[in-house]
């Protein structure tokens, strides 16, 4: 009889600490983050920035749901808030969603986004020219970004003592250097990509019109065709890599001695020991396209004060500098001038030390509007290969 009256007591205070445990978890408010993505954003949303925001509120419960990599990811999330919008559900689901850039264009035009950025305490950070106009649509207000992808070229500087300034340095310099270029093509990776766009901004000088205002002109196509060449002429030259990875490794191994990258991909090789240390950066005139990954606040979310209070956690320096600088090698959201003092010297210096602020602010630059992306592209098939 003592062992039963013992356990029954048991589970009486079993029972009592359950529904304790119950009561604190119901007086939390439960804050919803829907990311798109590669699963690092889920890890990111999971095991980083929930576990930090909680721990300075902790009557949040912050719960990270993962929507999937590249545009079918942020084209999830869409599709859930225009479902909504759709259906009258003036309250929703999600607090805060982090999205591509093509996004912008699709809940913009739908009108599914609240004007927030410019009430964060950190908007004072945010300099780059993606938080106002990105892919042709106004976005000032609506966004803030977390990262800046960038592409530049990495070289070796006991081969390449002045690298290239310009896309027009780069091409003589490649006469002069034949086989010690190399970039991925426009199949074999994103960073080749760039580096293509790059070379039709620098040959037509009309990057405003590509990739921020347009419209686009069909008819224009055509007079592309001698840029298209001259890059085929440059292509003969040069070693397609296989891939981006491709790219760092040749550079690694000496095959090559120049070719473009993804800056965190190039740290994070450099951090690994799988790139020579000495490797170096240059952003060549008049630039390279990168991409932002932006957070926005649904029209209809439940908590917008909090969303805002948890954006603005994750884009103030400090977790900047820890998270995405230290942790993950991207480039910050914010201005890396806002960083100094919350990372150490060395590393700043050794980010910022070939490709700096003002070097982004001026030469990072976007991909092209959508039509001109495509048209591009489908002009490197027809004439440069």
């Amino acid at each position: 009889m003592r062992r039963k009256s013992i356990f029954v007591a048991f589970l009486i205070v079993l029972a009592f600490g359950l529904l304790s445990v119950q009561g604190l978890a119901a007086q939390k408010t439960r804050m919803i983050f829907m990311t798109a993505g590669d699963v690092n954003m889920l890890a990111l949303g999971q095991n980083v920035f929930a576990p930090g925001f909680m721990a300075e509120n902790p009557k949040v419960q912050v719960t990270t749901i993962h929507t999937g990599p590249g545009n079918a990811g942020s084209q999830t999330i869409f599709e859930k808030l225009l479902a909504e919008k759709k259906a009258g559900k003036t309250v929703g689901d999600v607090d805060v969603a982090l999205v591509h850039e093509i996004f912008m264009k699709w809940a913009m035009g739908e009108d599914l986004l609240q004007p927030y950025a410019q009430k964060c305490n950190t908007w004072k950070y945010i300099t780059t020219p993606f938080a106002k106009v990105d892919l042709g649509v106004k976005v000032e207000g609506y966004v803030m970004p977390l990262f800046m992808s960038q592409t530049a070229i990495a070289y070796n500087p006991d081969y390449v003592k002045n690298p290239p300034k310009s896309y027009a340095e780069l091409a003589d310099w490649v006469k002069k250097n034949p086989g010690k270029f190399g970039y991925n093509g426009i199949k074999g990776g994103a960073s080749g990509v760039a580096f293509v766009m790059g070379w039709v901004y620098a040959e037509t000088g009309k990057y405003q019109k590509y990739a921020v205002t347009g419209p686009f002109d069909k008819a224009e196509i055509a007079s592309w065709e001698p840029v298209f060449k001259k890059l085929k002429e440059f292509n003969k030259n040069v070693v397609i890599t296989a891939g981006n990875v491709g790219t760092l490794d040749a550079l690694n191994r000496g095959e090559i001695w120049m070719g473009p990258v993804w800056v965190d991909m190039f740290f994070t090789f450099m951090n690994d020991g799988k790139l020579d240390p000495k490797t170096k950066l240059s952003l060549p005139e008049p630039g390279m396209p990168g991409q932002p990954m932006f957070f926005v606040i649904p029209k209809n979310a439940p908590n917008p004060d909090l969303s805002r209070k948890f954006i603005e956690y994750v884009t103030s320096p400090k977790v900047q500098a820890n998270d995405i600088v230290m942790r993950f090698n991207w480039y910050p959201g914010i201005d890396g001038s806002a960083l100094k003092g919350a990372i150490p010297q060395a590393t700043f210096d050794k980010i910022y030390s070939d490709v700096t602020p003002a070097d982004l602010q001026k030469k990072g630059l976007a991909f092209p509007l959508a039509d001109y992306y495509s048209a591009i592209l489908e002009s490197y098939e027809r004439w440069a290969q």
